[in-house]
This record gives C-alpha cells, sequence and structure tokens, in this order.
C-alpha cells in the first residue's frame, strides 16, 4: 500500500485532502507542524473526526526566524505564507525520505489564497525544495502538472478534482458527500494573520528585531502598551494573569494588586525598569481594575525575576 504525508491544517481543505486520497487506498498519515503562533489541539480533533491520529512536529524555532526576516515576504499582515509553507515542505521532504512516504500532499486549492496558492509559486516551492512532481494537491490535480504519484499509477488523475479559487461551495457538499459531520470554518488558524495581533508584533520588532518566542507569547495576552522600549501587558482575566506570571522573564517586573483588579507585566529591551516605568505601570493597573483599595499605590505587590 502506498503511504502518503499530508500536510494538516486541521481546516476543511486537508480533511478532505486526506478522504480523497483514503479512498484511492493510500495509506494517509497527517502532519501538523506546531509553531510559536498556531498550535494542534483543533487540527488533532478534526483529525480524528475523519479517523486518523495526527503527527505533530514542533518547528517554533525555524519558523521563528522566517517571521523575523521573510525572503518572500509578508502577506496582508504578519503572515510569511509562502516561506512558512516552504519550510513545512522541506520538514515533511525529510520525513518522507527517511521514513519511506510515497508522495507529500497538501489540502492548497489553486487560487484560493492569491499571495502564496499560484501554479507559479506551487512550481517554483517544489524545484527549490527538490520535490517536483513529488506534491500531490487532491483538491486541485487536475489542473496542476501531472504528479509522479500518477505516473506510477499510485492514485488516478480522474478521481483528484479541479477546484480553484476562494468559493468553498464544492468543498461544502464534498464534506456533506463525505458524511463529515464536524469540520473547520473557513478561517486561518495562524494569528499573524490576525490584525490586531499583527499591530503588536509589528511594534514589537520595531523596538526588538531580535524578540524571541516568549516575547511573542506575552502580545497573545492581555492589553498591550508600548513606550519608547518597554512594554506594558495588562491582564484582563485570571487566565491571563496566570500567563504573565508564567511568561515572566529574570529582568520583568510583574506587578500584583491586594485588591481585585489585573496583573501587569512590564518588559524592557534596553534599559533597566526604573521607578518611574514601574509607576506608569501601577497606573495603568489601577485604571483597568473595576474596584481599587483606599491607598491602591501602596497595595500592589512588585515581583521582580522570573
Amino acid at each position: 500500500m502506498a503511504k502518503a504525508l499530508v500536510l494538516f491544517s486541521g481546516g476543511l481543505d486537508s480533511q478532505l485532502a486526506c478522504l480523497i486520497l483514503m479512498k484511492e487506498g493510500i495509506e494517509v498519515v497527517p502532519v501538523f507542524f506546531e509553531t510559536y503562533f498556531f498550535k494542534a489541539e483543533k487540527a488533532k480533533r478534526f483529525a480524528e473526526e475523519i479517523g486518523l491520529t495526527l503527527r505533530i512536529e514542533n518547528i517554533s524555532e525555524e519558523h521563528l526566524k522566517i517571521v523575523q526576516n521573510p525572503p518572500h515576504g509578508y502577506g496582508k499582515n504578519m503572515n510569511p505564507c509562502i516561506d512558512c509553507h516552504m519550510l513545512m515542505i522541506k520538514r515533511a521532504k525529510e520525513i518522507m525520505e527517511k521514513e519511506g512516504f510515497d508522495f507529500i500532499a497538501t489540502g492548497e486549492v489553486l487560487d484560493e489564497r492569491p499571495f502564496s496558492q499560484r501554479d507559479k509559486v506551487f512550481e517554483e516551492m517544489e524545484k527549490t525544495l527538490g520535490l517536483e512532481g513529488k506534491i500531490v494537491r487532491p483538491l486541485s490535480q487536475k489542473l496542476l502538472k501531472i504528479s509522479e504519484a500518477e505516473r506510477k499509477g499510485l492514485i488516478k488523475r480522474e478521481h483528484m478534482l479541479d477546484i480553484k479559487g476562494q468559493s468553498r461551495v464544492r468543498q461544502i457538499q464534498l464534506a456533506k458527500d463525505f458524511g463529515l459531520k464536524e469540520y473547520e470554518t473557513p478561517a486561518s488558524g495562524c494569528i499573524l494573520t490576525d490584525p490586531e495581533f499583527a499591530k503588536r508584533l509589528k511594534e514589537l520588532k520595531k523596538i526588538n528585531p531580535c524578540f524571541d518566542g516568549n516575547d511573542t507569547q506575552i502580545l497573545r495576552n492581555g492589553r498591550v502598551f508600548f513606550e519608547d522600549k518597554i512594554v506594558f501587558i495588562v491582564g484582563r482575566n485570571e487566565f491571563e494573569n496566570k500567563r504573565l506570571e508564567d511568561l515572566r522573564k529574570s529582568n520583568d517586573v510583574l506587578l500584583v494588586p491586594d485588591f481585585p483588579g489585573p496583573s501587569v507585566l512590564i518588559r524592557s529591551f534596553s534599559d533597566e525598569i526604573n521607578d518611574n516605568i514601574i509607576y506608569k505601570g501601577k497606573e495603568l493597573l489601577i485604571k483597568y481594575s473595576k474596584k481599587v483599595s483606599d491607598n491602591p499605590l501602596d497595595s500592589i505587590k512588585e515581583v521582580k525575576g522570573a
């Protein structure tokens, strides 16, 4: 039985790509490449929906370098889609060659994303990575060059599809035909495409081009304020307050009130955090507290270091 390693985002397209190949009698292994910006929880559930066990590979550090400086640039926000996908395909190639998979497959649809899902981009990617003819895109394969898997008779071209563009009408009908009860609605699971997060990340890059994974994670919590090379994160609930506590570094200051209110994480990317900066953090804490004590400034604990 032929084996396919399928890049699995958890979206409907990747579910359908797996189902089409499974119908061909292919042994399918879905793989999710986890980073600081997208996690595997949902993808795992949607893989189980079609009877598969998700394989998870962590590429956080490699991916972070791409986010910092993508050779092909960013998409609409801070999403380096082409370079991100090339990294995933590169890692998939390594797994394929090491473990004896016959080909790689993806849920990509031609022209569904105008920046990264074009036939010329597909061809450039395959040529650059030495994978010409070794990637199958079941949802659009009839519109693309014949693959090695088709030439070898592992899959039949007539059983592949010719979907093109951004409409999801055919995919939704296919989901019904396959009896899918649960699938992800059309939306990216990558927070880099979120305008608000992208705005925060752009500001972080401006003040600290060599930001690390922890720096990106604090931006996912609470209200975020930048001042010069200082960032203030104000928790919005108990969960975010706990996350800020867990993420603090040795040079950070965490402000914790004795009264009902948010925690505030202060991180500097230049000078030491002085009393004036701490005072501004306390002002933010008081501003976003629903109820404060009689002497709020004296009721805020300064936790320094991790």
